[in-house]
């Protein structure tokens, strides 16, 4: 590797992480600010304040927007270093635009190795501490309330049903397990109530009805109560809308073989969280490209026109990004199609503009 190269790379690196840096802590700023009152009225301790809940939102919120700073990076010190004609020297030496590209591509792939580990190993863990932090001491936390109207498969050919259930007493009203055979139904339950019994770990069902179906017969069983262990938990009750993000990627994939097991929506949402890990790593090259493309030649107006030209077309890249996972959960879309949507939309602008870039 040259000394040209280097010289690019500790570029592109420190002035992603300056702008990292910066960018965290105006946001840390902000946030603090506006959660002091929360701090204060749940009296959350100070140590838990800044290694539970901060500690652990640095990283997240780094990943969250990694290959926006990596675009404005690339753009500043690029026109700069187009500013100060630096690239004519490098073109007059006989380097190729191809080859000033090298050293752009290793600094991305070291980011895209970074946030591709962040976002499927470090960050769940740190993720669990933060919404148990949120939970217990901010406000909108996710608290003992009651769910209505749950369906769900909890095995091939059983399905659970309960109108109403209190996930602070662990208490369910009006249940209904349903056995089929294929498409004959063959074993119905039904229970006015279901209490969790955490000695025993089983579901006590009071004022059941079992009704088992023959071929030419119907067989009634009814009773006060009734001691069962079926496949639901109380914690399969609580509300799991945030806690994907708390997964790594082997209880992603298992979380999501259960959602389509039980036949919910809700896994659509699941899977955009598993492909968005691996895709928005990878948008790092496609908005290097883009950034190096356009900023490699000195224009008239100088930075600001470049970091205005960017600031366009990556925020245009995030809307583009939202609109196709909302397609993804409408049902238009599958999850992966619309997660990798806008790389590919955006890989084919990144090949025209550098094919475009003055040679």
């Amino acid at each position: 590797m040259r000394k040209i190269d280097i010289y690019i790379i500790k570029k592109f690196l420190g002035t992603y992480f300056l702008a990292l840096f910066l960018i965290i802590c105006v946001a840390i700023i902000f946030d603090v600010s506006e959660k002091m009152d929360d701090f204060l009225d749940k009296g959350a301790p100070l140590k838990s304040i800044l290694f539970d809940y901060y500690l652990n939102f640095i990283p997240y919120f780094a990943n969250l927007f990694s290959a926006l700073f990596v675009f404005i990076s690339v753009i500043f010190f690029t026109s700069r270093m187009a500013a100060k004609t630096e690239f004519i020297a490098m073109f007059s030496s006989g380097i190729s635009l191809s080859r000033l590209l090298v050293p752009y591509f290793v600094a991305a792939a070291l980011i895209t190795i970074l946030s591709f580990s962040l976002g499927n190993y470090v960050i769940p863990d740190a993720n669990k501490r933060r919404l148990d932090f949120q939970n217990t001491y901010l406000k909108g936390g996710d608290n003992k309330i009651g769910s209505f109207n749950i369906h769900r498969q909890i095995e091939p050919g059983v399905y659970f049903y309960v109108e109403s259930y209190n996930r602070e007493r662990n208490v369910g009203m009006r249940m209904t397990l349903e056995k089929f055979d294929g498409v004959k139904l063959v074993s119905k339950l039904n229970a006015d109530m279901m209490i969790w019994d955490s000695i025993n770990q089983t579901w006590i069902l009071q004022t059941y009805f079992i009704r088992d179906f023959g071929e030419n017969s119907e067989n009634l069983i009814s009773g006060l109560r009734l001691d069962s262990t079926f496949r639901i938990r109380p914690e399969d009750f609580e509300s799991k809308l945030n806690v994907v993000e708390a997964m790594n990627r082997r209880e992603l994939n298992e979380f999501i073989a259960e959602q389509r097991l039980s036949g919910t929506s809700a896994v659509v949402s699941s899977e955009i969280e598993k492909y968005s890990r691996i895709s928005a790593p990878f948008a790092t090259f496609i908005l290097t490209i883009i950034g190096f493309s356009l900023s490699v030649r000195k224009v008239r107006g100088g930075l600001g026109i470049n970091i205005g030209i960017g600031l366009l077309l990556s925020f245009s890249y995030i809307l583009f990004m939202r609109f196709s996972t909302v397609f993804a959960i409408n049902g238009t879309f599958n999850a992966a199609f619309s997660v990798w949507i806008p790389n590919l939309m955006y890989a084919i602008i990144a090949v025209f503009i550098y094919f475009t870039a003055p040679k």
